[in-house]
């Protein structure tokens, strides 16, 4: 269990002078920023499930969306985009203009503002979170967002509440890439990074009193494998519109629920009051009692995550996992991954693992990112023929009893690695098991808890194929830098790449720097059409599909306003609030 805050006398006595939304040490100098909601009423607590428990509370390296899910909660950015609208707004600034060639930014910031431990927040934390997030020594995932023309910007402190963000090129992204950039707190981790230990800091048994933030609510304790319990942050710097101060809710508790269908036992219980993502087939079933049961669910259509096969074509295996080096001779072969993509049924995928709420893809890009996707590339259809065609071209046959067998006689068979947790993707892969077991391919389905199947991914990079799912962080394809790229921090099929391994990744990795720095949308839009067909025919990654959106929240909780950004119905936790008062629901 982490330490709770102390509650000194002077802060016990401005508690019972002032209502629970008021009491707020030295707030009167603060440029808050008042936002436009329903007004709602003060306390109450909000549980929801996670499927696994953080793996960190550190912003700079957090990859694994529930770590992240919980730091977003904690931690606040210089320019937000609004889920709802899909739009930039102001947050930490309060303002911010650019040079007539897009290549400086000047953000003035909100003054008098203070981290969730009470501290003056300034420029200075600024400028250091950005010295954090640029470091190459750091490998924050957050690195390829700060590039442009594959140099990082700068950053000058031009005054105390005053910062210059420049790049060396017009940079198309401009303000979006702030979002969800957490501005980390340089009295706290200065110490850390210069001792070259900032990947390590924040963990889930660092102390409270540690750890701070500038978002609506801060650490309070961790029952580990159990709990998160974050409680309001008495210095956040938004206000409803008539003045009260944001959060609503007195708590936020995430719990460690690992199955999907333990989550929908616990919501029906009223155990948790929000599902951040149910499955399709829970979605069917909560229907049918959504009126009885005094909830509401909330289908927002396809969203930015992508399910993908990835094959492991990392370097480093040579020699240290013999096994799946020599299983790469197949996984190099582009012929091989395309037979693998049109042996795989995508339609059925949609259908029996999302029960049509879903989409089939072709590339990371679902329709529901309407201004990026690129209707003009085909889904792949699914012919075990054409597969077999392929196969036989790049030199495979298929011995007596119909196994697929390489050019050495060797019999063609994998382990496709997946998160036991996960429902739909279990599912999934065993109908691709299903599906390429028609062309002769035997394939194992391993499934290990989530944190060690990242680790095999991420770390030791010991597994053969592996299923996942990512989710796009904008529908701006910036983020994708860091998958995209063959620098990039999660580039998942060769992680560490020096240099570009193929001239297909080289072209890859010109095109998105190019996109990084053109200002029109419709040029940008033609080069990052290119990305998408270039992973169509290469496939490194096989996409899948796409899930709808499907969330679930009690009755009387309000301002839930789903969206298909992450998260999905989290996203303005500092605005929901119970139609009750102190949330007596």
């Amino acid at each position: 269990m982490r330490s709770i805050r102390p509650i000194t006398p002077s802060f016990l006595l401005a508690c019972l002078l002032l209502p629970a939304s008021l009491a707020r040490p030295e707030g009167r100098q603060q440029d808050l920023l008042k936002v436009s909601v329903p007004v709602g009423h003060p306390g109450g607590v909000l549980v929801v499930s996670q499927s696994s428990e953080p793996k960190t509370l550190n912003p700079v390296v957090a990859v694994d969306q529930p770590s992240r899910d919980v730091i977003r909660r904690m931690t606040a950015d210089l320019v937000h985009i609004n889920r709802a609208t899909q739009k930039t707004e102001p947050a930490l600034a309060r303002s911010w203009k650019s040079n007539r060639e897009g290549s400086q930014f000047t953000v003035e910031l909100r003054r008098g503002l203070r981290f969730s431990d009470g501290a003056p927040f300034t420029a200075d934390d600024v400028v250091f979170s950005f010295q954090v997030y640029l470091d190459e020594k750091v490998h924050s995932p957050q690195r390829d967002l700060l590039l442009a023309g594959g140099k990082p910007m700068r950053v000058e402190k031009l005054g105390p509440y005053t910062v210059k963000f420049s790049f060396v090129a017009p940079y198309a992204p401009a303000e979006r890439v702030f979002d969800s950039l957490a501005i980390l707190p340089r009295h706290l981790l200065e110490q850390g990074y210069k001792a070259g230990k900032i990947n390590q800091v924040w963990n889930l048994t660092t102390s409270a009193e540690k750890i701070a933030g500038l978002g609506p609510f801060r650490l309070k304790q961790v029952l580990p494998g159990e709990k998160l319990v974050l409680e309001r942050n008495p210095y956040y710097w938004k206000t409803d519109s008539q003045g009260q101060i944001l959060p609503y809710l007195n708590e936020l508790i995430f719990l460690t629920v690992p199955s999907r269908d333990a989550q929908v036992v616990r919501f029906r219980a009223g155990e948790t009051q929000i599902i951040t993502q149910v499955s399709a087939e829970n979605y069917s079933a909560l229907l049918a009692d959504q009126q009885t049961g005094r909830y509401k669910l909330y289908d927002a259509g396809p969203g930015l995550e992508y399910n993908f096969l990835v094959f492991n074509l990392n370097d480093d295996v040579k020699g240290r996992l013999p096994a799946i080096a020599q299983k790469q001779t197949w996984f190099r072969d582009q012929r091989f991954r395309e037979a693998v993509s049109l042996a795989i049924d995508r339609a059925a995928i949609v259908r029996m693992v999302y029960q049509g709420r879903g989409v089939a893809l072709a590339t990371p890009v679902s329709p529901g990112d309407k201004l990026w996707f690129d209707s003009d590339i085909p889904i792949p259809e699914y012919s075990p023929e054409k597969a077999r065609k392929l196969l036989q071209a790049a030199g495979f046959s298929w011995n007596s009893s119909g196994a697929l067998t390489d050019s050495s006689g060797q019999p063609v068979d994998f382990s496709i690695l997946v998160n036991s947790g996960n429902v739909q993707r279990s599912q999934m892969a065993t109908l691709i098991q299903e599906d390429l077991k028609k062309i002769g391919i035997n394939v194992h389905v391993a499934g290990l808890e989530f944190r060690s199947a990242t680790d095999r991914v991420l770390n030791s990079h010991d597994y053969e194929v592996a299923l996942m799912g990512l989710g796009r962080g904008d529908a701006d394809p910036t983020p994708d830098m860091s998958v995209l790229s063959s620098d990039g921090d999660i580039h998942l099929w060769n992680m560490g790449e020096k240099t570009p391994a193929t001239p297909w990744e080289a072209e890859i990795d010109r095109l998105m720097r190019k996109q990084q720095v053109t200002p029109n949308y419709a040029e940008r839009k033609k080069l990052f059409d290119r990305v998408q067909a270039i992973l169509a025919e290469q496939q490194p990654m096989i996409f899948l599909a796409s899930p709808n959106i499907l969330t679930a929240a009690r009755d009387g909780l309000e301002n839930v306003r789903p969206a298909i950004m992450d998260n999905y119905i989290l996203w303005n936790a500092d605005e929901l609030f119970w139609h009750t008062p102190a949330g007596k629901h």
